[in-house]
């Protein structure tokens, strides 16, 4: 044999001893480990997909019903002008009266208003169209029962207090 195949010989067993360390003392622990991680990450990543779905289900719901819902929320940041609301109102009624509650019913975020009305309607339909107008006004707007109906001649009167909520937070 010559001197170089037997270094050559030498450096391989060398090199082949120091693979099989390399890999039994530092690639196979680390294979274990990675694998380990690899099924932790794939069990977070379920658990993200998971929370992910939960979030866009809700965040389209929260969308779907701020659509619906526009009108309200609209009027929950819209501020009362109890003079545009008696301009507004003033026709509908025979008398309409307008005072802010200052009792312990206001809470501290919003304003409340009665509205003492009463009017001269020719049937109770015509009332209740407009406590449906109200309803779709730009305020929160609450009406109190009992509402009185009195028959006065061919029409009714009718007397009744609305309670007006204004937010008082400016934005």
């Amino acid at each position: 044999m010559s001197r170089q195949t037997l270094y050559m010989i030498i450096l391989s067993l060398i090199l082949l001893i120091g693979v099989i360390v390399f890999s039994f003392f530092l690639l196979i622990p680390k294979g274990k480990e990675y694998r380990s991680l690899r099924l932790e990450s794939k069990k977070e990543i379920q658990k993200l997909d998971l929370a992910q779905q939960r979030y866009n289900l809700t965040y389209n719901r929260l969308k779907e019903m701020q659509s619906q819902h526009r009108h309200t929320i609209n009027a929950f940041e819209t501020k009362f002008n109890p003079d545009r609301f008696e301009r507004l109102y003033r026709k509908e009624f025979s008398d309409l009266y307008l005072t802010e509650v200052t009792t312990f019913e206001s809470n501290g975020s919003f304003k409340v208003y009665e509205v003492n009305a009463t009017s001269k309607i020719t049937s109770p339909e015509s009332f209740y169209t407009f406590v449906d107008g109200v309803n779709k006004s730009e305020w929160i707007i609450g009406v109190n029962f009992p509402i009185h109906f009195e028959r006065d001649g061919d029409k009714i009167r009718s007397s009744f207090t609305m309670r007006v909520h204004d937010n008082e937070e400016e934005k």
